[in-house]
């Protein structure tokens, strides 16, 4: 008997039919002598119309009470599913993430867990009850609601899936796997059977929007195997159908490279005639830094006079125009050119392999080269290689690459 944290996302649990499915896929699992947690989000287009009522009333809204009105989605879908599982004749019951509780830090709206007591729900499932836990929510040390996040319920599963000790958790979502590349490209991109936490981070954080990247951290730093699924699909957890994220050395055949990956939340800055000072990158970072933007890849030119060169970086698109704004109060840039361009898109290949294996960056350099992708921008980890391009070659550079790396053959 292993004790599994099963989380279903939006999608599948998009109306009372598809909870209804869910509930049998933890029937089967309960009937296979397991103990189940489950995790839920909120029906499909739930939050965003909780979101939307928020914005009527008030744009400039209270966070405090903006968590307190977009939690319920979840708190709805919890209630749901243990009414379905009761009906299949399964003791079960909802809880709340103040119930069990999930202690988050006081950042509402983006919230992180900072414990989760988990002795109630763990003497329940002893007994033979199946937890029904509403994802994306929390509570603070004043005692109010939070919430994670877009994309928290992913978080929320693994938190639990680690302080129950969980043998794995199962990600139920409208995807069968993780593939290596995105399959509505690339119609022979392959699913993998099993992937690196390593290497799902990498992926996660550059676009491939299969799991939260918070949730990819914190299964990474608590090894807590995670499986990726299809809720479509007549398969349970414990057949194992989908990809399993799980540590490196679990994993007997590593792939040099495992997966094209891309980003079109992408936006470039390059500043032309900065000063070729010590400081000034400070003085141009921190400011960007305060207003919470994130800079991600960052270029700087040799410079020629030795008094000023040139600095390019990115930032999220949604993020330009604050960034420009900020850098145009910015003391040490009044005589600097400032442009903007959100016409780019982050490609990277990412796999473990590249640790021990060169040529990598040859083969991607050389098969952009042969379809006259221009590479703007460049920036390398151990395991992964990005580079920064014209939005209009997205597809063409993602087949390329997968091709070139025969990721459809392995």
């Amino acid at each position: 008997m292993a004790l599994i944290v099963a989380k279903f996302g939006g999608t599948s649990v998009a109306d009372v039919k598809r909870i209804e499915r869910a509930a049998d896929k933890i029937a089967a699992e309960v009937a296979r002598g397991h103990q189940v947690a489950v995790v839920v989000s909120a029906m499909a287009g739930v939050t965003n119309q909780l979101i939307e009522y928020c914005r009527e009333v008030s744009p400039m809204h209270d966070a405090r009470e903006y968590d307190s009105v977009v939690s319920n989605g979840e708190n709805i879908t919890s209630g749901l599913m243990a009414m379905a599982l009761q009906k299949r004749g399964i003791m079960a019951r909802s809880w709340q993430g103040w119930q069990v509780p999930i202690k988050c830090n006081d950042v509402h709206g983006k919230a992180r867990i900072v414990g989760i007591n988990i002795e109630e729900m763990k003497k329940r499932l002893d007994e033979g009850e199946v937890g029904v836990l509403a994802g994306f929510q929390g509570v603070t040390s004043r005692n109010r609601i939070t919430t994670l996040g877009r994309g928290g319920s992913d978080t929320t599963a693994v938190a639990l899936a680690a302080a129950l000790g969980a043998e794995r958790c199962d990600i139920y979502t409208d995807v069968d796997g993780v593939y290596t590349t995105d399959p509505r490209i690339v119609k022979k991109a392959r699913k993998l059977d099993k992937i690196s936490y390593e290497e799902m981070l990498e992926m996660a954080s550059l676009g491939a929007k299969v799991l939260q990247t918070r949730s990819v951290e914190m299964a990474m730093k608590q090894d807590v195997p995670v499986q990726v699924l299809s809720s479509m699909e007549e398969a349970i957890g414990s057949d194992l159908p989908g990809t399993l994220v799980t540590r490196e050395e679990d994993i007997v055949e590593q792939e040099i490279v495992n997966g094209i990956a891309y980003s079109k939340d992408e936006a470039k800055i390059t500043l032309i005639g900065v000063p070729d000072l010590p400081g000034v990158a400070a003085k141009i970072f921190g400011p960007l830094a305060d207003a919470a933007i994130n800079v991600d890849m960052i270029v700087q030119n040799i410079s020629k006079n030795e008094k000023s060169t040139d600095l390019t970086f990115t930032v999220s698109q949604s993020d330009l125009p604050r960034a420009i704004d900020t850098l145009n109060k910015c003391e040490e840039l009044k005589d600097t050119e400032i442009r903007g361009d959100d016409t780019v898109v982050k490609v990277s290949v990412v796999g473990i392999g590249m640790r021990s294996h060169v040529g990598v960056a040859q083969t991607m350099f050389k098969t952009l080269a042969e379809k006259n992708i221009n590479i703007q921008v460049i920036a390398t980890s151990e395991i992964k290689i990005s580079v920064l391009i014209a939005s209009e070659y997205t597809e063409l550079a993602v087949r390329a690459l997968h091709d070139a790396y025969g990721l459809e053959k392995k």
